[in-house]
Order: C-alpha cells, then structure tokens, then sequence
C-alpha cells in the first residue's frame, strides 16, 4: 500500500524497488512522530519532541564509508582517504539489501540539498525508521507541498539498519556500510542507527559536485548581520569546535550550522536545519538552541532523561558525550529566511586545541590560513566517532576530512582564490583548553569567544595592537575590552612555564610533520607560513 503526496511517476516502484510492505510517502512531522511511537522507536518527550536511542552506534562510522571506484571517478577521488568498493560488490550489497527490504514497512521523503536553485541536488530517502525520516526532513530542505507532485529525485538515498553487510561478498570492512555510487547515484547505508549518517552522506556528494562548478564547499557554519547579508560570517570547524553555538548569535542573522557553499553569488546554505550536540547545554549561554530541546517535533538523540517527567540531564554523558538534537532551521528566531548569503568578509577556523597552547584568536595572513586550513588541526571531541572517550589532538585536512572525496588540495586552492578575490579577513579561534592542556586547564570560556567574536566581526578588533605569536607566527591581539588581557596571551594562563613551553614545541612539531603531505602540492608562499 501507498501512502502520503508523491509524483506517481516516480514511486518506488518506478525505480525498480518492489515488494515492499506499506510505504509512506513525505509524511509531514505530526504523522512522522505518530508512526515512530506505534513501531516502538522512542518515546515522547517535553513539548513534543522525539526522544531516541540509536543503539550502540552513537557516532559516524568514517571507516565503514565506501565510494565504488567506476572508470568515470577512478581519477578524481583522493582514495588515500576514502575506502574503495568493486562496482560488482556495491551491485550484490544494493541486490541484497533490496532482498532485504521486502515486506517490510519503508518510510520515503523527497527533499532538496542547498538553498540556491542554481546548485541544488534534489534527494529522495528511503528509511527503515520513521524516525530517521523525520530527522532527515529536519535537516534537509522541504520542498514545498506542491511540488512533490512532480518531484524526481537526482540521486536515492537507501538506510536499512536491520540490514547487515558480507564483507567478503560486499567489498566492504565490516557489517556495518554507507556505500556511494556515483554512476547509479545512489547511496546506501546498512547496520547502524545512527542519523548522522544519513545528512553527511549528502554532504560527502555535494563534496565531490559542486567543485567542478568552481563552487567550494564548506564545513562551517554562517551568519551575517542584521539587515545586511554582504557582512557575512563563516565559521570552519570540526564537530565539537563550537560551529553551532557560536553562529547562533542573537545579534546576528543564522544563514546555517554546518554545511554551506560558496559561489560566485555568495554563500548558500545546503540544509534546512540544525544537528547541535547539548551536552552541558545551557540555557543561559545558549538559550536558542537550549528552547529548541522542548520544541515540537524536535529529535532528542541519545540523551539520558527522566522516565516520568521526561526532562533532560544535559551533564549524564553516559550513554555518549555525543548526544544531540535536530531541528529546523526555523526554530532558531533570527535564522534566515532564504539560508543565502554574500561573499564571506571574515573567515572564522575554529579549532578546540587540547594542548592548551593555541590562543583564544589570531589574526591569520591569506598565506597562513592556507595552511591552517590544509592542516585542519582540531581535537576529535569525545562519543563524535566511535572510540573516541576523551578528546584527542587530530589533523582533519580542510576541518572535514572524512567528508571530502577529492584531493585537500582542490578545496584549498578554491578558498584561496575566493579569498583573494573577495579580500575576507581570516582568524584562528581556539574553543579548547586555556591554562594547562585537557585534563589540567579548562575549556576557554564561551563569553571570551563571543566578546573576541563580535570585535572582530564589527571591526574593532583590526585596531587592537597585535603581537607575533613566536610558535605560529601568526598575529594576536594584546588587549580586547571585555576579555582578561591573560587570556590573550596562553604562556601567561599557565603555571608551569616550563611545561607551556615544551607542548608548544610538542605541537609545532606536529603541525609540521603533518604538513609534510602537502609540501609537493602548494606554493611558496604557504611553504614560507608553515610552522616548524
């Protein structure tokens, strides 16, 4: 049986996958939620929001992705980073997991990646839970009613986690797969119940597309300000670097929290709503993304809570430290409207240092920020992949690694030119540890990062007197109102100077043994910015 508003041309059956059980076509939320609480997926939180477990995976499984080496990407992908799989075992795992579906009760919504038309990629998933329906309509961008009618979709997105792969028969690591097709333009995910997985799957596409369009796609997150979207702001960072947080400023618009491109017409959203971690949420540092944990239709993942009160413990980190809720983007009360955007004029590269040496922001040359970018230095924050318990210092080139299928080198050279003909000012900012490394300081306090991102976002901070950072060369500011001049100077928030001094000198070193990889690749000036 059918059910729900779909383009009759194009069903499920139309693609060639029958035999299936009751199939729901673009249910909106109410009926989302109603069908996820007959099937026992979760239970009814606060407000109306969705509570779930998704089981023993609680983060992304980067090992276990694949992209099917045909002839027509064999050249193009940066296969040292991205698992190859046979064409003829991608053939047997989408064979099997269709076997696998029959009977069964399929969950379909036809939805839109990127908010300019020009550049958009139009995506149909198919779902095993309801849940993950309702998550993935969160996320991407609804098209309007009207328009499922004639909707067809460009690429198919499959995700059985009951489904459960052959590695010996799939071409495939373990049991547990999120395969892409760029010939069958399809992608399919089996054996985990992450969400995740769904949303950064079309991330990793538009990854790959929109490159040769001279477009660049980013792992940031965006806003501009009030009234003028030619002010526009990007934010580059890993999971648990503060991309949502910080974008969700009360005084500036929300263009996004995570994904975005930037084109010759400026910077365009490619989602429709918000994935933010809430472990230790506050509502008094962040009220906006704290209102939407008791909003309607709002997906609670992975949090513990109260059996009957249903309220949320936001410091329980026990079932992961990556618990987090999606929304719209229209939860938020100052997001944009039309998710776009202009040129960006202040480039942000978060990164959450565990050494506790970097300081709070720096001022960053065109040259600089090539490498900062190539090197992509971050800490993986603890439960955002699977084995990670505590945060640990990593290098994600472009500060989103295990979403780009192409060579670092392209996106690098994309920014760099975009930077140099729009003339943005860039900026380090550390969200990590001050005063000692992970374990001895502290987490660099949020009201420090704002005050050092409003100043440099209205200005300000360009007339601040600078100092060379004798580690990194890059400039930092001596003193900003509002934020303690001991903050600005990391050597000076430790006790034992001795002890900054040889993890600093442990850093460099790791930033230069890294950069290594890409010395072949880069011009002389980015050589002459590199650290070490």
């Amino acid at each position: 049986m059918t059910f729900g508003r779909v383009n009759p041309q194009f069903r499920l059956e139309d693609q060639g996958i029958d035999g299936l059980g009751n199939v729901y076509y673009n249910l909106m939320e109410p009926a989302l939620i109603e069908a996820a609480l007959k099937r026992d997926e979760g239970q009814i939180g606060n407000g109306g929001t969705f509570l779930v477990s998704t089981g023993k995976f609680t983060g992304r499984s980067p090992k276990d992705k694949h992209v099917v080496k045909t002839a027509s990407v064999a050249d193009k992908i940066w296969w040292e980073n991205n698992a190859a799989m046979s064409p003829e075992g991608f053939d047997a795992l989408y064979d099997d997991m269709v076997e696998h579906m029959k009977g069964k009760d399929y969950f379909v919504q036809d939805l839109v990646g990127g908010a300019d038309p020009a550049h958009s990629v139009d995506v149909r998933f198919v779902t095993e839970l309801a849940w993950h329906g309702l998550f993935i309509r969160h996320m991407m961008r609804r098209p309007d009613r009207e328009d499922l009618d004639g909707f067809t979709a460009d690429w198919t997105v499959i995700n059985c986690p009951t489904f459960q792969a052959n590695p010996e028969r799939h071409n495939c690591r373990t049991e547990t797969v999120i395969a892409m097709n760029f010939d069958r333009k399809l992608i399919l995910i089996g054996g985990t119940e992450y969400a995740g997985e769904n949303k950064k799957s079309i991330f990793t596409l538009l990854n790959y597309l929109l490159p040769e369009k001279g477009i660049m796609p980013m792992h940031c997150s965006a806003n501009h300000a009030v009234g003028n979207p030619v002010d526009t702001a990007i934010f580059f960072g890993l999971s648990g670097t503060g991309k949502t947080t910080l974008s969700a400023d009360p005084g500036r618009v929300l263009i996004g929290d995570d994904e975005h491109g930037w084109s010759d017409r400026g910077t365009f959203n490619f989602e429709g709503g918000c994935y933010a971690k809430t472990i230790g949420l506050d509502a008094e540092a962040e009220p906006e993304i704290y209102a939407t944990t008791k909003k309607f239709a709002t997906v609670i993942e992975n949090m513990v809570y109260d059996q009957d009160t249903r309220e949320l413990d936001f410091d329980d980190d026990s079932l992961t430290a990556n618990m987090r809720c999606a929304y719209p983007l229209e939860y938020i009360s100052n997001a944009s409207s039309t998710a776009l955007g202009g040129h960006p004029k202040n480039i942000i590269m978060l990164t959450c240092d565990a050494f506790g040496v970097l300081p709070p922001i720096a001022r960053l040359t065109p040259a600089q920020a090539m490498y900062h970018f190539l090197s992509g230095f971050t800490s993986k924050v603890a439960g955002t992949e699977r084995g990670v318990t505590e945060p640990e210092p990593t290098f994600s080139t472009c500060f989103g690694a295990p979403f780009m299928p192409r060579r670092p080198e392209e996106y690098g050279n994309l920014l760099r030119e975009k930077i140099a003909k729009h003339g943005a000012t860039c900026w380090l900012v550390n969200t990590g540890w001050t005063g000692g490394a992970y374990g001895t300081g502290s987490r660099m306090p949020i009201k420090a990062t704002r005050a050092l991102l409003t100043a440099a976002l209205n200005g300000s901070l360009a007339e601040a007197e600078f100092r060379k950072d004798p580690n990194f060369g890059f400039e930092v500011p001596v003193s900003v109102p509002g934020v303690a001049e001991v903050l600005l100077d990391p050597r000076r928030t430790w006790e034992d100077k001795g002890a900054y001094d040889a993890q600093a000198a442990k850093l460099v070193s790791m930033f230069a043994d890294n950069f290594e990889q890409y010395q072949p690749y880069i011009d002389e000036d980015v050589k002459a910015a590199a650290i070490g």
